[in-house]
């Protein structure tokens, strides 16, 4: 087994080899890839230094599972010839999200789609990621009619530069901008770029991808995402209307068993989900549950995540681990 990690000097990049120590996925080959202006670099893993690779040299090593974090560009260029060579390749960007072609995979929801004929399978948005992780065991019994959710993200979801930027201004240094507005101490409005419609690509990436991954168009979705000065996860409010009725016991029954969420739902002792407890953790937290008073069949609940975990790195090889796991690597069918 050898395995690439392209955009390994990243933040998610740096998450993915912690995941992967943690989670003891076994491979003989490791391969750190990054863009030319990191080859040569060395990056410790395990105790061990290895030097960074550039892409092409990755390729022509025919590494055979990849899991990108290195940009959209990135991904449009590169994961075709990694592909090509026969790898399987597991992408954090937007690239390939809502190609009609292409899978977009949240193990606990959907990994059963998959195939060993799938050569680039992409990982939703974090966002999206940690929200459908709650709601699918709900979609399951009493079928969503409408979301409506409003995000509270964190800085390390645009990258290591705006980390920099928040902890710059909150020592008062005068520091590289990576946001339009200072964000320390602030709420931007405003994550990624703005469309024609008035919604984000943040928003609408919300809206898509949760239809995609449940394979229901019917679900109507409408989404507001916020940037705050936190680390350690991206927070949401959720409003959800079902089709059914549900019971409040059986909705929070349900939510504690259901793989890969923790249940928190104690307002009383102050127990909630919150970003500075999720960090580092690779579940979903959910809490603040309570009937929505103004109409019928609707749930309110809050939803925290570490979004470079579940909502990038751990989701990915979580990926790879239900293609070993089901010999959906061609190597493990020769």
């Amino acid at each position: 087994m050898k395995l690439a990690v392209v955009g390994a000097t990243g933040l998610v990049g740096g998450e993915i080899l912690e995941v992967l120590d943690e989670r003891k996925f076994q491979f003989d080959e490791l391969l750190l890839v990054a863009s030319e202006r990191s080859v040569g670099k060395q990056v410790e893993y395990k105790g061990k230094k290895y030097s960074v690779i550039g892409m092409a040299d990755a390729v022509s090593r025919k590494p055979d599972i990849a899991i990108f974090s290195a940009g959209g560009g990135t991904s449009l260029e590169w994961a075709p010839k990694f592909a090509e060579a026969g790898t399987i390749v597991i992408d954090n960007s937007s690239a390939w999200r809502m190609s009609p072609t292409h899978k977009l995979i949240v193990p606990e929801i959907n990994a059963k789609e998959l195939t060993i004929d799938h050569r680039v399978i992409a990982n939703p948005n974090c966002s999206t990621i940690q929200m459908v992780v709650a709601l699918a065991p709900l979609h399951a019994k009493y079928k969503i009619k409408r979301i409506v959710v409003s995000t509270y993200q964190s800085v390390t979801g645009t990258g290591k530069a705006a980390v920099d930027q928040l902890m710059n201004e909150r020592a008062g240094i005068d520091g590289k901008k990576v946001y339009p507005h200072k964000i320390d101490l602030n709420v931007l409005p405003h994550i990624d770029v703005f469309l024609d419609n008035g919604y984000t690509k943040e928003e609408m990436k919300m809206v898509n991808e949760t239809k995609k991954i449940f394979s229901d168009d019917s679900i109507q979705v409408t989404a507001t995402t916020v940037r705050i000065p936190v680390m350690g996860g991206h927070s949401e409010a959720v409003n959800v209307e079902f089709e059914k009725d549900f019971d409040l016991a059986d909705v929070r029954k349900m939510l504690s068993e259901a793989p890969g969420v923790i249940l928190q739902d104690d307002p009383k002792n102050f127990v909630y989900p919150m970003p500075m407890n999720a960090h580092k953790k690779d579940e979903v937290f959910v809490g603040r549950l309570r009937r929505d008073e103004s109409q019928p069949n609707t749930l309110n609940m809050w939803v925290v995540a570490d979004n470079l975990r579940k909502g990038a790195a751990t989701n990915a090889v979580q990926i790879a681990e239900y293609m070993v796991a089901n010999n959906l690597i061609p190597l493990l069918q020769d």
